[in-house]
């Protein structure tokens, strides 16, 4: 690889791994497609290096000669070649940071920004007590959430194989290798980048939610079985060395999921699918324990001439079916053999397999994942007793916390529907019982009949009468849950959450249906075993999220409901429609004006607040930096308590490699306990000011947007033809349409597309579109007194500072020249440079005022490690925009084969792989 800047030493091995990447891909591509196509594939690439990093125009003009003439096979084979590039780079970088960090670790250095051991070390600092640390941990819940959003473009197949390179990287790097071995290494490379280039990378199916589910179970499979417990391990050692006494943590770190449950929009998730998700993990987490099983039973053959085992521990032993005679003097063995039957016995009862495990005797079941929790708390107990406790410490303290935390259901399900589907099926269950016109009533009135109807033990539904399809459906996947609740305990399905909740009667309904089958009850007895979750999305749903909650802690009957949950309500709020919604600025200020105001309306009710931030890969999704963001939450907001959803390739990049996805639990840990013990502000300080200034400037940045974006009649014309938004659908990365309804409307378009689609065209709109417009006139008026005001707010606020910075980010990936690109396919031209032309003055503005606030010389000014990674990638990912427009052009002007559809399908798995977080 041609690099044009002076190399850091740090940074050789990374240069290195990409070196040797790039040699071994452009070897497979010269055996694959023969040496003309190779050789007009790197004469394009070292065009693009002297263009991008180099600043060359006479190579930027003749790459443009280089790519409009190609020929369809050398144009896929060059789109492959340059997403392959994309993807491998990402594999390279990810590798660079486990090695720093490890190099760290190895001289001794500080722990690093954004550790548990940093946090640790910051609070201590602050005088923070460790036990008023432990007491925090004792009350946290702490859940990154898995959703199938669809933005993630790559097959689990094609993943598989980047972890394949990921492996054979690292060995190269931790293992001083022979050159037999190196020899050996490279041929193991270059075998799988040869499966990668004859793989076809584009889905020739549509995902179903069953797949989605076997997508997400991987990460599961590859990294949270194994870093979990470890995370866990390592924190109690190091906060027992703190309090110089053991400690036993609760579990407060739990992956959710999404998969299965989320039916908002998505007709195919159904009662059966929600089954299947919840038995398919099921068998996921039973196998895992069933293999670890296996091992420490070989690992555990102390024998009864030198030990002497408790007698629990032999009775356990005792209980086992199996004629082992040779093993007579290894009653660990025959115990944990026991155990591992009693496993297999539950996992064929109550699990869904891809594969069948191996029985290995007749046992009991077991009812639930408290009992092997004791039987394996049997076998560590008796080797601590005979003076084995270094051997508990290892792969049994593992499995306990394993199974402590994951249990016989691996992640807690939410489940999620629309409010408007929930006023249909309460309006239909009203009506075929001869009661009022629910659709007619107005909220008060709405209120008083279904808190009537919450109270009552007549049931509602009735099994007599013939519901309507849509309204069916409801009532048999509520069904499902009270049966799934029954069969894995109430931490398999914990929430269900309301999309576009506006109103307390929205809260009640749900009520109502969970009273339906037994999940929530008021009378004869209060019970409630699932919480109900409002989800805020819009600019509107957030400015009354607070009067909605007032209304709803008044009501004694909620109160009552809220004594069965630990007095903890959970809110969700949207990130991605308030920011279609509103734009970027306003609707980052709205959301942390909703959490102040939430705050003070928990703290006036007397309950705990748990928010969970549905966050997307993005800028324009709530995406960027998780540490910044959580620390830049209004203090009182946090408290040990959130949720953050993961979505689209953002979960690939964070938790398919172990090291890494290790290290993004970590940093959310650590953020949540900094966050948690907020440093106090000076007596004399007032919030008027910072709030006076933000309500100025959001109300200009949403003025900007919304006359934009919804006042502007022909901008959903030039959005539907300058960018992907009607190619995506026919991507097969989700099972989700791509539309609530089948309109031209920008309110009715999902926000993921939406998103997803600006950021392939390299505009990236909703991280910035207004801000701009704000700060110009905002700086009209107060002129170099109001710069120093912005400034002051960037180097002191926390808020304000992590929206600047996400800001700089997307602008550093957007590119004005190859989105004026993009604009060339919209049909009307006048049209297109009357709609341009404003975006791209917006643009200019927003990045004269980033650098003008920030004093950096450039975007990106302190953000060296992704400038570079920039550097590294942008030489590839600016080739492929060009190459999508003319794809594009091609496509739409009539030119139809398979061929050029799945061009187009490549060249939007390479932007994405080289933006990483575009959706």
């Amino acid at each position: 690889m041609s690099v044009l800047e002076p190399i850091a030493e740090k940074d050789l091995p990374l240069k290195r791994d990409l070196d040797l990447l790039a040699r071994v891909l452009a070897d497979t591509i010269r055996e694959q497609t023969g040496p003309a196509t190779a050789e007009r594939i790197d004469a394009i690439r070292d065009l693009a290096f002297r263009y991008v990093q180099g600043n060359d125009a006479e190579a930027g003009r003749a790459l443009s000669r280089s790519l409009s003439s190609l020929d369809p096979e050398s144009t896929v084979a060059l789109v492959r070649a340059f997403s392959y590039f994309s993807h491998l780079s990402n594999i390279a970088e990810d590798l660079h940071h486990n090695r720093r960090r490890r190099a760290h670790r190895m001289q001794g250095s500080a722990p690093q920004h954004g550790s548990i051991a940093s946090a640790i070390d910051a609070l201590i600092e602050r005088n923070v007590k460790p036990h008023d640390i432990l007491g925090l941990l004792g009350e946290t819940l702490i859940a990154p959430v898995l959703t199938a959003h669809p933005t993630e473009v790559k097959r689990k197949t094609i993943l598989d194989c980047h972890r394949a390179v990921a492996e054979l990287l690292s060995q190269r790097d931790r293992y001083a290798m022979t050159p037999e071995e190196e020899v050996a290494n490279q041929e193991a490379l270059e075998r799988v980048l040869l499966t990668l280039w004859q793989t076809r990378e584009i889905r020739t199916f549509k995902l179903t939610v069953q797949d989605e589910i076997e997508n997400g179970s991987t990460y599961f499979r590859n990294t949270f079985l194994h870093e979990v417990p470890r995370l866990y391990l390592d924190l109690e050692d190091r906060l027992s060395k703190l309090t110089d006494q053991p400690v036993a943590l609760s579990n407060f770190v739990h992956i959710g999921s999404w998969i299965g449950g989320d039916r908002d929009g998505n007709p195919f998730v159904t009662a059966e699918v929600l089954r299947y998700a919840i038995s398919r993990q099921s068998g996921l987490a039973l196998d895992y324990y069933y293999q670890q099983l296996g091992k420490l039973e070989n690992e555990l053959s102390m024998s009864t001439r030198l030990v002497q085992v408790d007698q629990r521990l032999q009775k356990l032993a005792e209980q086992s079916q199996v004629n082992l005679a040779r093993r007579a003097e290894e009653p660990y063995r025959v115990a944990v053999g026991h155990i591992r039957a009693r496993v297999f016995a539950t996992a064929t009862q109550i699990g869904t397999f891809h594969h069948a495990l191996h029985d290995v005797a007749h046992a009991p079941a077991y009812t639930s994942a408290h009992e092997l929790e004791a039987d394996l708390e049997t076998v560590f107990d008796s080797l601590i007793a005979h003076g084995a406790g270094k051997l508990v410490n290892g792969r049994l303290r593992r499995l306990r916390r394993a199974v402590s935390v994951f249990g016989f259901h691996l992640a807690p399900v939410d489940m999620r529907q629309h409010a408007g589907t929930h006023e249909r099926v309460v309006a239909e269950l009203f009506e075929k019982a001869g009661l009022e016109d629910y659709l007619a009533l107005d909220e008060a009135s709405r209120r008083v009949v279904l808190l009537r109807e919450l109270a009552s033990p007549r049931p509602l539904i009735c099994p007599y009468i013939d519901y309507s399809a849509d309204v069916q459906k409801e009532i048999d996947i509520l069904r499902a849950a009270e049966e799934m609740q029954n069969r894995y305990g109430e931490a398999v399905l914990p929430n269900y959450i309301i999309s576009n909740c506006e109103s307390v009667s929205d809260m009640l309904e749900v009520a109502v249906l969970l009273n339906e089958v037994g999940l929530v009850q008021l009378s004869p007895t209060v019970r409630s075993k699932i919480n109900i979750i409002p989800l805020f999305e819009t600019i509107g749903d957030l400015r009354g999220c607070g009067q909605i909650m007032t209304d709803l802690f008044s009501l004694p009957q909620w109160r009552q409901l809220l004594s069965c949950r630990d007095l903890v309500q959970e809110v969700m709020l949207g990130y991605s429609d308030s920011n279609k919604d509103g734009g970027y600025l306003t609707s980052n200020w709205e959301l942390y004006k909703a959490e102040l105001n939430l705050v003070e309306v928990f703290k006036q009710a007397g309950f705990k607040m748990r928010l969970f931030h549905g966050r997307g890969g993005t800028v324009g999704r709530g995406g960027g930096p998780a540490y910044d963001a959580v620390l830049a939450q209004p203090a009182g907001s946090v408290n040990g308590q959130i949720r953050i959803t993961e979505q689209g390739e953002v979960i690939a990049a964070k938790y398919a490699d172990r090291e890494v996805g290790r290290r993004n639990l970590e940093i959310l840990i650590a953020a949540t306990l900094e966050a948690s013990f907020p440093e106090p502000m000076p007596e004399d300080f007032d919030p008027t000011d910072r709030r006076r200034l933000m309500e100025g400037l959001s109300l200009r940045a949403y003025q900007a947007y919304r006359d934009l974006v919804y006042a502007t009649p022909d901008f959903i014309t030039y959005f539907r033809e300058a960018t992907l938004i009607n190619e995506i659908p026919n991507l097969n990365i989700g099972s989700r349409p791509a539309a609530r309804k089948n309109t031209n409307s920008i309110a009715d378009l999902r926000a993921i597309p939406w998103v997803f689609s600006w950021s392939q065209c390299r505009l990236s709109l909703p991280g910035w579109y207004g801000f701009g417009t704000a700060i110009s006139e905002y700086l009209k008026d107060k002129g170099d007194e109001g710069l120093e005001t912005l400034r002051e707010h960037y180097r002191t606020w926390p808020f304000f500072q992590v929206t600047i910075s996400n800001m700089e980010m997307v602008l550093a990936k957007s590119d004005i020249a190859i989105a004026a690109r993009y604009s060339e396919l919209v049909n009307d031209q006048d049209i297109a440079k009357r709609i341009f032309e404003r975006i791209k003055g917006e643009w200019q503005r927003c990045v004269d005022a980033v650098l003008a606030i920030t004093e950096h010389p450039e975007l990106l000014g302190d953000n060296p490690m992704l400038a570079r990674s920039l550097d590294n990638r942008l030489p590839y990912l600016d080739p492929l925009n060009h190459l999508q427009v003319e794809l594009l052009k091609r496509l739409r002007g009539g030119e139809e084969s398979e061929e050029l559809r799945h061009a187009v399908h490549l060249t939007i798995n390479g932007i994405a792989a080289g933006l990483r977080n575009s959706g």
